[in-house]
């Protein structure tokens, strides 16, 4: 009779199995608006993390238990039950820790006058019930999502945190280009990398568009200001405190794009 694997095993194994599709049922699910997305949040980083714990708990249990048996069945099913979570746990674990290293969700390269967003985007960002946009020289302390806030961050501006924290955001210098041709190497770089809403504001000098995170579906709004010879670049999330650093990469990414098309 062939030893079957213990129920502990198959047990670990089973959500070793599941962990993934429901961190992915989260995200998901939260896109497609099945659930808002403060509960899929909550559930992906509270709900999936727990269950990351358990199965990686169990599995290490596992492992203990069938080592003390001569036979050792079940092994290689507990080991790779062990592995998924820690898998998990190591990409996530670093993003997660990384919130507190980027506490905001407003980015521009342009911290005195960043560029503004267009009356059209502001409605939507009121209907849609997105984040305030706050003035980038009041200290968090005074605004309503950081009311709460602790000292040095209350007493920190959006401006005090862009300087200090993203030195790498700066305007992109144009130099004898035409500024038509920027503005076209912005929609055509906003366009690459999958925005929608792609817009000219020709008396603002601006180029707005829609960026959606692929898994989750948060919004974020993007703008360009072609101006005064540069591209001046600003990027805000509709959602959320901190925005784990993706509104200073898509400006990067976005800048980076837009130089390679005007050969800067």
């Amino acid at each position: 009779m062939q030893n079957k694997k213990p129920w502990y095993a198959r047990l670990a194994l089973i959500l070793a199995l599941i962990t993934p599709g429901f961190l992915m049922a989260c995200a998901l699910w939260t896109k497609y608006g099945v659930i808002d997305w403060p509960l899929g949040l909550r559930a992906f980083a509270m709900g999936g993390m727990a269950l990351v714990a358990i199965t990686a708990i169990l599995a290490l249990v596992s492992i203990i238990l069938i080592a003390r048996k001569p036979q050792r069945t079940g092994m290689g099913s507990a080991i790779f039950a062990l592995l998924i979570p820690l898998g998990i746990a190591a990409y996530f674990g670093p993003i997660f820790a990384g919130a507190s290293d980027h506490p905001i969700h407003d980015m521009a390269t342009d911290t005195a006058t960043p560029p503004p967003l267009s009356e059209k985007v502001m409605a939507a960002r009121a209907q849609s019930g997105a984040n305030a946009i706050n003035a980038y020289d009041v200290p968090l302390g005074q605004t309503d999502q950081w009311a709460s806030a602790d000292a040095p961050l209350s007493q920190q501006s959006y401006a005090d945190i862009i300087a200090a924290s993203y030195p790498e955001l700066e305007p992109l210098l144009l130099g004898e280009t035409d500024p038509n041709a920027a503005v076209n190497a912005v929609q055509m770089a906003m366009a690459e990398m999958g925005m929608s809403n792609i817009r000219f504001n020709e008396e603002a000098g601006t180029v707005e568009g829609l960026a959606e995170t692929f898994w989750f579906g948060f919004k974020d709004d993007v703008v360009a200001r072609v101006a005064d010879g540069k591209i001046d670049f600003r990027s805000v999330s509709r959602v959320g405190i901190s925005d784990l650093g993706a509104n200073a990469k898509r400006i990067m990414d976005l800048r980076q794009r837009v130089a390679y098309r005007l050969d800067l």
